[in-house]
């Protein structure tokens, strides 16, 4: 597909469902790996806008196939387009591709030297295994839900499935020196990556702080954890719902932010007057601070403590992203023709590779859209043979 790329000449059969794996599978295909899609065998009038669009986000650049895995045919074509790729992608529950006969082992018994990634939620192992869930289900069992709260409130956590980015990255990094170690040794490799332990992974030093020193982690808030700061917070700026991030670490940078309001006379008391003497009012403090950045724009607070010297960013909503200015600079934004549904505009790649750099060739696919060249050129079934398995509902 396309031109050279880093990835060119690798083919990735992606089972993947969702976001978690279709992500990471998307990152492959962004940077030239053949991606094949493959999807059950219902049409596009069967979705939503909103389903449509989510998976248009997610499944750029690749091949799609449908494909009947309740019948014996359809999972015998799934063994064969095995045996013709480098890498197989799923997401599901453990069960589910041994049920279908389609595990590690049998995948090797075709091709020997097959990348198997496996993207379940709690890993193939242990008392959890069998448990089932999406992005918000992690955060919770992760403790992340938890520690993105503010103490003393119900928790929140995340406002989007961020553990199945991070999957998605864990995921595409892990096929990728799986192909490295496939290079070298000429062996294959079953990659068994939990949801759960990624995303516990970038708890900071929570458990370790348990571990070694018996300290339970508790959510913070806006609060600084490891470099005091006062104010250090989000405040609610002129406008429905905008809000601006404030941090000050210094008296240096208190007293440039002092300057910039207009050195009101609470400012200047002793409540305030030193690092220390703030984190110990530190909420009347978050109080005035409110009250002074409630009479501005986000963007104009922003504006004028930078130029400060004091790190202040707005709160992005989607509206603001794109149109982020150092957004539009990097390119982040890539416009796709979506078939049925006209242009598009989704985010690129989250990386820069210098000398092969990521390309958008194609939207997402419809169901089905490639079925006669995976098929018929890739597998060599005839036309009337394609014909009778569309109509035995096998593709």
């Amino acid at each position: 597909m396309g031109t050279d790329s880093v990835l060119t000449g690798i083919r990735v059969l992606d089972f993947g469902w969702v976001l978690a794996a279709p992500y990471a599978t998307r990152l492959l295909a962004d940077y030239g790996a053949e991606v094949i899609k493959v999807q059950p065998l219902y049409g596009v009038e069967s979705e939503d806008a909103f389903s449509r669009g989510y998976f248009n986000t997610w499944n750029r650049n690749k091949l799609g196939i449908t494909l009947n895995m309740a019948c014996a045919e359809g999972r015998d074509l799934a063994l064969k387009l095995t045996a013709l790729s480098d890498v197989v992608v799923e997401n599901f529950s453990p069960r589910v591709m041994e049920n279908w006969g389609l595990g590690y082992e049998q995948l090797r018994e075709v091709k020997p030297d097959i990348i198997l990634l496996s993207m379940s939620v709690m890993g193939r192992s242990g008392p959890w295994r069998d448990r089932s869930g999406f992005g918000p289900t992690v955060h919770a069992a992760s403790g992340l839900t938890h520690l993105t709260g503010f103490p003393g409130r119900a928790p929140s956590g995340p406002g989007f499935s961020y553990a199945d980015h991070v999957a998605g990255l864990f995921g595409a990094m892990a096929v990728l020196e799986a192909l490295e170690h496939r290079r070298l040794t000429g062996l294959g490799k079953h990659i068994d990556l939990s949801e759960l332990e990624a995303t516990v992974s970038l708890l900071d030093t929570a458990v370790l702080d348990y571990t070694v020193n018996g300290r339970e982690a508790a959510p913070s808030g806006n609060r600084s954890l490891h470099r005091p700061a006062a104010p250090h917070g989000v405040y609610p700026c002129r406008g429905e719902d905008r809000w601006c991030a404030i941090a000050v670490f210094t008296d240096e940078e208190w007293l440039a932010l002092r300057r910039v309001m207009g050195e009101p006379p609470w400012a200047g008391t002793d409540r305030f007057a030193t690092l220390d003497s703030r984190l110990r009012n530190i909420d009347e403090l978050d109080r005035l601070m409110g009250e002074w950045t409630g009479q501005h724009s986000a963007e104009e607070v922003m504006t004028l403590l930078q130029e400060a010297g004091v790190a202040a960013g707005v709160v992005q909503d989607a509206s603001d992203l794109a149109r982020d200015p150092q957004l539009q600079s990097r390119g982040f934004f890539i416009t796709l023709d979506q078939p049925g549904a006209g242009l598009a505009t989704m985010d690129g790649a989250p990386m820069k590779l210098s000398e092969s750099p990521a390309a958008f060739r194609r939207a997402a696919p419809l169901p089905g859209q490639d079925n006669d060249y995976i098929f018929g050129q890739l597998l060599g079934l005839g036309e009337e043979e394609r014909e009778r398995m569309r109509k035995e509902g096998v593709i």
